[in-house]
């Protein structure tokens, strides 16, 4: 696929060139977008059956949207019980604004109110596109289903499966030494972050309980 177009629009939109980071989540959202694209335009089979899709079909498990939940937090609360979005804590210029359960995007700013019921939706559809990422990315490498929910919740919070040392030794089957990668992923903006400490030794935890 050309992607230079996609990248010229967007460009022009923004009146100024990428940074890194921005190449690398239109990269990734582009991926996103397009990923069983190929699938559903493959020539048919001589048996006529279409070809298969290379994700597997892979699903995120309890353990993994506990683990998930529990560190996105549903924030922030209002005195009415709805939420509102807030700025990022730990980046220089707030964003991404988020809300809810770690949801983020061009229509979370500031402002934005969900309900409670919004929130849990709005989890419901964006989990998706991150496990779809982490089981297409994995393929048919072996995996158990603790490691999977692992690798979502890491990519839920960092969005890098397709750039991480700790992925790619994965699917190369170190286990042991994508274990130990968890630990350096702890930083925002350059600075170490007690709680992303805490939650990359709680997914390293739950990756290893093979």
């Amino acid at each position: 696929m050309n992607r230079k177009p996609i990248f010229d629009a967007v460009r022009k939109l923004l009146g100024r060139s990428f940074t890194q980071d921005e190449v690398e989540a239109l990269d990734e959202a582009i991926d996103m977008a397009t990923g069983g694209l190929s699938a559903s335009l493959a020539p048919e089979s001589p048996t006529g059956s279409a070809t298969s899709p290379a994700v597997t079909g892979r699903t995120l498990g309890k353990a993994g949207a506990d683990l998930i939940k529990k560190w996105e937090g549903c924030a922030k609360r209002l005195a009415n019980g709805n939420f509102t979005a807030y700025a990022d804590p730990g980046s220089i210029d707030g964003e991404p604004w988020t809300i809810g359960w770690g949801s983020t995007g061009p229509d979370v700013t500031r402002g934005v109110i969900f309900t409670q019921a919004q929130c849990d939706e709005r989890f419901d559809q964006d989990i998706l596109h991150y496990v779809e990422a982490v089981d297409d990315f994995l393929g048919t490498s072996a995996t158990t289903q603790n490691q999977f929910d692992a690798l979502v919740s890491f990519h839920y919070n960092t969005g890098q499966i397709r750039k991480s040392t700790l992925a790619k030794l994965h699917k190369k089957g170190d286990f042991e030494g994508a274990e130990k990668e968890f630990a350096r992923w702890i930083f925002n903006d350059g600075k170490p972050m007690n709680g992303l400490k805490n939650r990359r030794a709680e997914e390293a935890e739950l990756y290893s309980a093979r």
